[in-house]
């Protein structure tokens, strides 16, 4: 699995951030583009401590466990899957604004790999090492933008 963290796999995010267009459309779910630019925000803010999620019931918090290896092994991620009701994006600042941020969170965590070393905790999934957030965040990224097509 790519991270963010690598040279190579972070210049393809931006790459592929940069062949987006305000009239780029989604191929399954129901974010339009600027909803999805400002939705990829909020985890990388998460994993500064910059934005805050409810904490999930017991049984949910069993299920989470059970859902961690996904955030960083090979397989992609299914279409369609439902957004966590804290992440769902009602107000976005337009394209260009929400672009422009997500650019710079993403430069900042490629940058910010002491930060996660060895590991930091995940407000919904505990223990990470600094390799699940790079991985994670790179999944992540990559579902989204296979989502409007690039």
């Amino acid at each position: 699995m790519k991270s963010i963290f690598e040279n190579n796999a972070y210049h393809e995010v931006l790459n592929r951030l940069d062949k987006l267009s305000p009239d780029s459309q989604a191929r399954w779910g129901k974010m339009n583009i600027n909803q999805m630019l400002k939705h990829c925000q909020k985890p990388i803010k998460l994993a500064f401590g910059e934005e805050k999620v409810k904490l999930p019931n017991i049984l949910m918090r069993l299920m989470i466990k059970l859902m961690k290896p996904t955030l960083y092994n090979d397989k992609l991620w299914k279409q369609g899957l439902p957004t966590a009701k804290s992440f769902v994006i009602k107000n976005e600042q337009g394209f260009d604004n929400e672009k422009s941020k997500l650019y710079l969170l993403i430069e900042r965590m490629h940058n910010s790999k002491s930060y996660f070393e060895p590991s930091r905790t995940h407000p919904i999934f505990g223990e990470m090492k600094y390799w699940m957030w790079g991985q994670s965040a790179y999944k992540h990224l990559d579902h989204h933008f296979r989502q409007f097509g690039v």
